[in-house]
């Protein structure tokens, strides 16, 4: 039995001995014909779910995966329909294919039908790179970042970046589409293609640009496309060079920003309006294909007439008004009242307002329109003299105060000024504040009109009769009255006489004792020293009234006790009735 076995176990060496001498006459066969990492032809025998069988006469078939044949690139059955692709081989077909190895780790033949197909064009694809030729393509599908191209039967990498010029959002329009495109990039050993569409681009603009640069001339009308947009203006491709559209050259009109009148992207007509060929600048123009619109400017708006437009444009010193797209005026600030003190414009305009105005002048050359915008209504001054005649009692109201008077709106927009001088006949008026309020509605008298200085004047006191007309009626010198004091000073007191006067008691007419205890609201007694009309001035004396007061004292006290006057007749009677008495003798 062991004998047996052991005769068994020889038979069965002796087959694998034999088997393995096969097998190495096999691959010593084919390794004349092909040799791994060659390209060699074969026949497909089998085609699975996964895989395409080819046998290239080997003792077993190599399996190829069916993405490498590449079904993207075909159509589907039905249409638009969903259905099953069409594989690009069916069995019997002789193809060429790549050995990769002859045997693997699990004693498979490993062919590949997209190295074959790269190694089949890599001469040409190289020879493409090196020249940079500029070779077609098909789009076949989108990947992150680009697309996979289809050139040449094999695969390339199109990244986003190099797909245009400028950045394109949507890839699927170019799907199914030949483009041209140049390799830019290119690794054997790796497979990996990267191709562009830009530099394809690139190259034309360029071309064109060249060609553009030698047509180009001043006053040309040429078609571009907005490439970008600024805050000063939008640059404009002509097809290979950019042009400056400044947002002076966009409309005769006034824009805010280039955006209100043209979007990126945006294709226009322009003309070039400047040319530096060493510099390769160019100035365009829009504005300039339409007529400049001050050209017959003083007959579509003469002198004198009345026009309407929009505020467009408010300034310290005025307000612009457009009149049409092209043509602004100035509402200067003193054109906007007749009566009114206007401290800016916005306090009567309003941007957007729409408003009427008279012209005033027009300046062709230096494009000026000034405007008016009171002179839509009458000037009110003009006939102010006869509606306001001296001396007539009218009401207003109390607008402003001022240290040297307070003005008085006699009606909207006209005012008058009462003079501090004019404010009372009596007082000595320091501030009109103490006298009137502002917002309160007064009764004045019209003093005075100068319709050409714009001037009014006032007067409050004249609502009354001077009372220094008959002064000696009220007062004399010498005459001593009670006051109050009003008011102290460095060099005397201001004394309320009644009846609305006032008088000054200097200190040197007051004694020590009384000027140190004399203060506002207390009373003093006191004469009238001095009376002058002409500067309406009465001064007062307390030294002399208190002399007065003495003196009238000493004399009527003199007068009291002063004897009567004796007569002839009664010193006669007093002599008769004299009694004779003898001399008395003087005894010792």
């Amino acid at each position: 039995m062991l004998i047996l076995n052991k005769l068994a176990e020889r038979n069965e060496g002796e087959e694998r001995s034999a088997e393995k001498e096969e097998m190495a006459q096999l691959y010593a066969e084919i390794s004349k014909k092909v040799q791994e990492g060659e390209i060699t032809r074969g026949k497909v025998v089998g085609i699975t779910d996964n895989f395409v069988l080819v046998d290239i006469g080997f003792k077993s078939e190599g399996l190829i995966p069916l993405e490498e044949f590449q079904l993207d690139k075909v159509s589907l059955k039905g249409g638009d329909k969903a259905g099953s692709p069409e594989l690009p081989v069916k069995i019997g077909d002789e193809i060429e294919v790549y050995l990769e190895e002859i045997e693997n780790e699990e004693g498979q033949l490993v062919l590949s039908k997209q190295k074959a197909d790269f190694m089949k064009v890599w001469d040409e694809i190289k020879q493409a790179y090196d020249t940079q030729r500029v070779i077609e393509g098909r789009a076949l599908r989108k990947v992150k970042g680009g697309m996979i191209i289809d050139i040449m039967g094999i695969d390339a990498f199109l990244p986003g970046s190099q797909v245009g010029l400028h950045p394109v959002e949507n890839l699927d329009k170019l799907l199914g589409q030949k483009i041209s495109l140049k390799i830019v990039k290119l690794n054997k050993k790796r497979r990996n293609i990267v191709v562009s569409r830009r530099a394809v681009l690139e190259e034309k603009r360029e071309r064109e640009r060249q060609l553009l640069l030698a047509d180009l001339q001043r006053e040309q009308i040429r078609e571009g496309v907005v490439k970008n947009i600024t805050n000063f203006g939008a640059f404009v491709d002509l097809g290979g060079i950019d042009g400056l559209l400044h947002i002076t050259d966009m409309s005769w009109g006034r824009i805010d920003h280039p955006s209100d009148l043209l979007s990126i992207g945006q294709k226009l007509k322009v003309k070039i309006i400047e040319y530096d060929k060493d510099k390769e600048r160019v100035s365009l123009g829009l504005k300039q294909l339409t007529p400049h619109p001050w050209e017959k400017i003083e007959a579509k708006y003469p002198t004198g007439s009345k026009v309407r437009g929009k505020i467009v444009s408010i300034m310290d010193y005025g307000a612009f008004i457009e009149l049409e797209k092209g043509i602004e005026g100035l509402i200067h600030i003193s054109e906007m009242s007749w009566t009114r003190q206007i401290k800016h414009p916005s306090k009567v305009l309003a941007i957007g307002d729409v408003v009427e105005a008279v012209v005033l002048s027009i300046n062709k050359e230096e494009e000026k329109i000034s405007l008016s915008l009171r002179q839509i209504e009458p000037d009110p001054w003009l006939s102010i003299e006869e509606r306001y005649l001296i001396g007539t009692k009218v009401i207003g109201k109390v607008r402003n105060l001022t240290i040297f008077g307070a003005f008085v709106e006699i009606e909207e927009g006209i005012s008058g000024l009462i003079h501090i001088s004019d404010l009372s006949w009596t007082k000595k008026i320091r501030h009109p504040g103490e006298i009137l309020k502002k917002g309160e509605r007064v009764e004045v008298v019209i003093l005075s009109v100068d319709k050409d200085s714009r001037r009014i004047s006032l007067g409050l006191k004249q609502l009354s009769e001077d009372p220094w007309k008959n002064i000696e009626e009220r007062f004399s010198i010498g005459q001593t009255i009670t006051g109050k004091i009003l008011e102290t000073g460095e060099k005397g007191f201001t004394v309320d006489m009644g009846n609305k006067f006032e008088g000054f008691l200097p200190l040197s007419e007051v004694s020590d004792e009384i000027a140190k205890t004399l203060s506002s609201s207390q009373e003093v007694v006191v004469c009238i020293l001095e009376i002058d009309k002409a500067d309406r001035r009465i001064v007062l004396s307390q030294k002399a009234q208190v002399e007065a007061q003495q003196k009238a004292e000493i004399s009527g006290y003199i007068e009291e006790h002063k004897a009567p006057p004796i007569t002839f007749r009664e010193e006669e009677e007093k002599t008769s009735q004299t009694e004779i008495v003898p001399e008395k003798t003087v005894y010792d």
